[in-house]
């Protein structure tokens, strides 16, 4: 149902509950024949599973034609997803040469004398053909490689890139892509899942450069939050309808334990400085829970009681994506409507848990506290983000083109 309200989904996302219905209907055709269960539990449930099916029937279908009207939208999107998929693939192996560059430096030092591998080094400095690194640079000049020359050149690839997704994204209604006369084209689905795959990998691509910038003292940090990803998004794949809170028990303590390592919403060293790498560190967490919510959310029942807070949890998640979507600039004041909504359903807790009306404890906790976790994190990376915006905004115009080709032809056009 939430699948059909969003219009947020693709064939993959609808693969697992294909095969779940089917499995589902094959546990209770042999339950009927068996006789296992009273006839009227059984009519109930062939009931609600054929409503269930027919719900999964018409949302396939919605993804088999793309409406005449969304084809420029579609086609549109298709190509920025393939520059984005290029532009992560391309840092991806700058990084594994990076790697392999330092491994086979280390190799050929190891071993040799402070003094021998000096002088080694000078001489195959003298030798080699000027490069970058070995161009002497101009007075005044800041070689922060990390910070002031890849990060910048991944920005600034991105930031045409953005402007076209919220350019698009703007065309939307009440999150529906609108025809001529104001009517609602079939296969918003399509179109819908396709632009929000291509913000998640924007973030995703952002995170990943931001990666090279980890302080060494919150490098422990970001090896176990990247270790816990990996472990859920496996988990997504392999046990998503068999888990129980319980069996994710031991991950969502140890991203409490994390959580609880920051002074002020910031991660610290020893010195209580706030060392470089924040961002991509809560990225890591909001996705961490984010796939704990995933995983429960398929499996786990959210009770009556709970499901106001679950509701207004999902309309503040909804809130601040757009937030993080569209970026600043920004204050503290546009971001205290949402940090106060999140601190009334906190302040709701008693121990940590949402308590009952009748003083017991709803099902659906590890649900509702994996949503409101992810809300958390959402609302700390646009602080960071806050923090940032001046440093965001500079770029070298001399040293880094921000105009897109086609993007150029388009408005020639």
């Amino acid at each position: 149902m939430h699948m059909d309200e969003s219009g947020v989904y693709n064939e993959s996302d609808l693969a697992p509950f294909h095969r779940r219905l089917t499995e589902l209907r094959y546990i209770l055709q042999h339950d009927m024949e068996s006789g296992k269960h009273p006839p009227a539990m059984t009519k109930l449930l062939e009931r609600q599973l054929n409503e269930c099916e027919n719900l999964l029937r018409k949302l396939q279908d919605s993804l088999s034609v793309l409406s005449p009207e969304l084809i420029p939208i579609h086609e549109r999107l298709v190509n920025i997803r393939r520059q984005l998929v290029a532009l992560a693939a391309r840092e991806t192996a700058r990084e594994v040469a990076a790697a392999n560059a330092h491994a086979e430096r280390g190799e050929d030092t190891k071993g040799k004398s402070w003094a021998s591998s000096t002088e080694s080094e000078a001489s195959e400095s003298n030798s080699k053909t000027p490069t970058r690194e070995s161009t002497p640079k101009p007075e005044g000049y800041r070689d922060k490689e990390g910070k002031d020359g890849k990060d910048l050149r991944v920005k600034a690839e991105l930031k045409p890139i953005q402007e076209e997704l919220r350019k698009i994204d703007s065309k939307r209604v009440d999150g529906k892509f609108l025809g001529p006369g104001g009517t609602v084209p079939a296969s918003q689905a399509i179109c819908s899942s396709l632009l929000e795959e291509c913000f998640e990998i924007v973030q995703e691509i952002r995170a990943q450069d931001e990666s090279k910038n980890v302080a060494s003292s919150l490098r422990p940090i970001y090896d176990r939050l990247s270790e816990i990803r990996k472990e859920l998004e496996q988990l997504v794949l392999t046990h998503r309808w068999s888990l129980r809170e319980t069996d994710l028990w031991n991950y969502s303590l140890s991203l409490q334990e994390i959580d609880k390592m920051r002074v002020d919403g910031k991660f610290v060293d020893a010195e209580g400085n706030r060392p470089e790498g924040q961002y991509v560190l809560l990225y890591l967490l909001r996705r961490c829970y984010g796939l704990i919510y995933r995983l429960l959310s398929s499996s786990e029942p959210v009770s009556e009681e709970l499901m106001p807070i679950a509701n207004k949890l999902s309309t503040v998640k909804k809130c601040l994506n757009e937030v993080l979507k569209y970026g600043g600039p920004f204050s503290p004041r546009d971001l205290y409507p949402y940090q106060l909504a999140l601190h009334q359903i906190d302040s709701m807790r008693k121990d940590g848990k949402f308590i009952g009306v009748d003083g017991s404890v709803p099902e659906g906790q590890g649900i509702v506290m994996a949503h409101l976790n992810e809300c958390h994190e959402l609302l700390e990376m646009l602080k960071e983000s806050m923090d940032d915006a001046e440093e965001d905004e500079y770029v070298d115009e001399d040293d880094y083109d921000f105009n897109d080709p086609e993007d150029d032809e388009e408005d020639e056009e």
